[in-house]
């Protein structure tokens, strides 16, 4: 059991110091969470200007959470819906003209519970090009989802997911393939 009082946060795993991480939350609550919901290049420029590598055109909605946005990339022509949550503790990389549909939660850190300092880990999840996540899927911490691939919706992802297929439950399985016309 996780006996708190000896956990300690790995050294420089925010990857920006406390100023920086506490300014990001102070810009998100008041400007990027209160802009209109036109206003995608305004979002686009303020996660860059906090180190998101963030391609052209991308629709981000403006109830859009992230924890750390350098360590954020999202590709070309990308959408990542409204209350989507990108906890961003380790990497995150969204491939191009990837769709993430609203309150799915991408969750790139976990904790060793068989530990009793019960440390926290990040791993880097990987969302490859032309991925559809429906409503609320959860995307575990080290997962990779290959290109093409959908999700569907109320999904939890555990494990890899190959390209071009269908995926749907808890845990995702796969049940056919994804066929282009």
């Amino acid at each position: 059991m996780q006996q708190l009082n000896t956990f300690k946060l790995p050294k420089n795993f925010r990857g920006r110091n406390a100023f920086i991480v506490q300014l990001w939350w102070l810009v998100q609550s008041i400007l990027f969470s209160n802009s209109p919901q036109f206003m995608y290049g305004f979002r686009r420029f303020l996660l860059r200007l906090f180190g998101a590598k963030i391609g052209k055109n991308v629709i981000i909605r403006p109830t859009v959470r992230i924890t750390y946005p350098w360590k954020i990339s999202i590709g070309d022509f990308s959408m990542i819906g409204d209350d989507v949550v990108l906890y961003s503790l380790g990497r995150i990389e969204i491939g191009n003209n990837v769709v993430i549909s609203q309150k799915s939660y991408i969750c790139a850190a976990s904790h060793d519970y068989l530990k009793s300092d019960f440390p926290i880990f990040a791993k880097k999840i990987t969302i490859e090009d032309q991925c559809w996540l429906a409503t609320d899927v959860f995307v575990a911490p080290g997962i990779t989802i290959g290109k093409g691939t959908v999700v569907g919706s109320r999904s939890s992802v555990y494990k890899n997911l190959p390209s071009n297929k269908v995926c749907i439950g808890n845990p995702a399985k796969i049940i056919r393939e994804r066929i282009s016309e």
